[in-house]
């Protein structure tokens, strides 16, 4: 599932009208309409606030506002490139100030979704999965089938002891954690012990890993 890890902005002009993207995760219909709010604080001078939303697993909620502009032209184009990002439980502020020259319908919806292209550029967004926080104990012969293992199917070592043995810690995505314990157990010869296996939901931020256990 993807989701905003952490809100940014993004800013472009069209014709020289402002258009300035805010973006924040949200959980409720209720962060999304205080973020609303606050924006339009925020911008209290801009000539249009105009807001999207989703939140749910399933986009159970989904909201959006044009703001005064043309119907249809900016909230719903917005709401889509959200959905079309696949992105849940996520808010977008887009600010317009109008430069004094008219868009036209079809400049509106380009303008209003490339502004939020670039907040979510601007912004951190992950893929969070499903899986499982998973450890594994070897000998130093079983170490280098295991890592040859986790390298096949891009699965990264994300902690490492090496004492009288290894152990090492990998997050392991659902559909593959039975197919990669048959995998270890057959190419250690019974060797390697899984001495723990923790469900849990992760992504990766810039290479790093992300544990989720809400």
């Amino acid at each position: 599932m993807k989701i905003v890890y952490r809100g940014g902005e993004g800013e472009i002009v069209e014709k020289k009208s402002r258009f300035i993207a805010t973006v924040q995760p949200v959980n409720s219909e209720e962060e999304a309409l205080e973020f609303i709010a606050a924006m339009k604080k925020k911008y209290w001078n801009a000539t249009h606030n105009c807001s999207a939303f989703v939140v749910g697993e399933h986009y159970e909620i989904q909201r959006c506002s044009d703001d005064g502009e043309p119907q249809g032209t900016a909230g719903r184009p917005m709401l889509d490139v959200l959905l079309g990002e696949e992105i849940h439980n996520a808010a977008v502020v887009v600010t317009r100030y109008f430069g004094g020259t008219l868009l036209g319908t079809g400049g509106l919806v380009r303008a209003y979704s490339k502004a939020v292209q670039e907040g979510l550029r601007g912004s951190a967004v992950i893929d969070k999965r499903e899986g499982a926080l998973l450890s594994i104990r070897t000998d130093y012969n079983g170490i280098g089938k295991i890592q040859y293992l986790l390298g096949q199917r891009g699965l990264s070592i994300i902690d490492s002891e090496y004492t009288d043995s290894v152990a090492v810690q990998t997050l392991v995505p659902q559909e593959q954690l039975q197919e990669l314990r048959d995998a270890v157990t057959e190419a250690t010869s019974g060797r390697a012990e899984f001495t723990a296996e923790e469900a849990v939901r992760f992504a990766f931020l810039d290479g790093e890993p992300l544990v989720f256990r809400d």
